[in-house]
């Protein structure tokens, strides 16, 4: 009979939603002071400014908020991990959260928390999956842009505590990172050694 165990598939992915979850533990635990080192503040004035344009990628308002947007990355992240490699999605996720993070310092008034541009990003390079070195364009990956950041740009125009700028900003590095991958296909083995597996 053969034996299942469960493995530590998409480290970088698993790791990800723990270090979320462990922050969102400890913030209700300790106060708020401590989710305050998880936001991107709007405005590059000190030290904390400046943890927070990655770190915000990991506070997140309440467990509604944060459930919502790490199903959606557990979802399809582990299979960009694997399609990508570990390093590959750890930088991805990294680049995007500053951008999001230095956008918002320079044109918003408001401070920024959450992970649903890195969400946006895993949806729109996720839609490149299909596309070819000959420039053809999936239609799936425009009508996965129409659909997800045309209905961002509608809601911009609403009052309701969502940085849509961020969906925009996750989602425009997604599709980018897509086209700069097109012609390197292969599965790659993550480059991110992962723990033993839990028999």
């Amino acid at each position: 009979m053969a034996k299942f165990r469960i493995t530590y598939n998409s480290p970088v992915i698993l790791t990800f939603t723990l270090l979320a979850v462990g922050v969102h533990i400890i913030s209700g635990l300790v106060g708020e002071d401590f989710r305050l080192n998880f936001v991107a503040w709007p405005n590059l004035g000190d030290t904390r400014s400046y943890i927070g344009l990655v770190s915000h990628v990991l506070g997140h308002a309440n467990w509604q908020h944060l459930l919502g947007n790490f199903t959606m990355i557990l979802l399809i992240g582990p299979i960009l991990e694997e399609r990508h490699g570990s390093g590959s999605l750890l930088g991805m996720i990294c680049i995007t959260a500053i951008v999001t993070g230095i956008i918002n310092a320079l044109f918003f008034n408001t401070y920024l928390l959450g992970a649903s541009g890195i969400v946006f990003m895993c949806i729109l390079l996720a839609s490149t999956a299909n596309m070819k070195k000959n420039h053809e364009i999936p239609l799936t990956f425009i009508a996965v842009a129409i659909l997800y950041l045309g209905g961002e740009v509608v809601q911009a125009f609403q009052d309701d505590q969502i940085s849509q700028m961020a969906h925009l900003v996750g989602g425009l590095c997604g599709a980018a990172f897509g086209f700069l991958s097109v012609g390197d296909r292969k599965t790659k083995t993550s480059t991110i050694k992962s723990p033993p597996s839990l028999r």
